[in-house]
């Protein structure tokens, strides 16, 4: 069994900053991408920051400059850093991680629960 759980949501001015993070635990033998998602009410879930296993990133435009994903392989976490935010940041920030499990020869896609980011003033 593999869980995945996020913390450092909050409630934070426009122009604020945070840090989330994700940790993977269970019988995990590898963790290949991991990334972050997030969800806006009335809105599709989107991809805002992947990195790869050699750590490589990506962002959505809109992060671009604002955000900064990074790994801790030995922790088995995966950050995300948060600065200049703006109202519309505000969503739900979801975890998502590519995890072989000990035993099996293949990866699944594995979700956190989610942290709640509100930009407001």
């Amino acid at each position: 069994q593999v869980q995945l759980v996020e913390s450092g949501g909050g409630l934070v001015q426009p122009g604020g900053s945070l840090r989330l993070s994700c940790t993977a635990s269970g019988n995990i033998f590898s963790i290949n991408a991991m990334a972050w998602y997030r969800q806006a009410p009335g809105k599709q879930r989107e991809l805002v920051a992947h990195i790869s296993s050699g750590g490589s990133t990506n962002y959505v435009n809109s992060v671009k400059g604002r955000f900064s994903i990074s790994r801790d392989n030995a922790k088995n976490t995966v950050y995300l850093k948060l600065t200049n935010l703006k109202p519309e940041d505000t969503a739900v920030y979801y975890c998502n991680a590519e995890i072989r499990v000990s035993g099996v020869h293949y990866s699944m896609s594995y979700w956190g629960k989610g942290t709640l980011v509100t930009v407001s003033s």
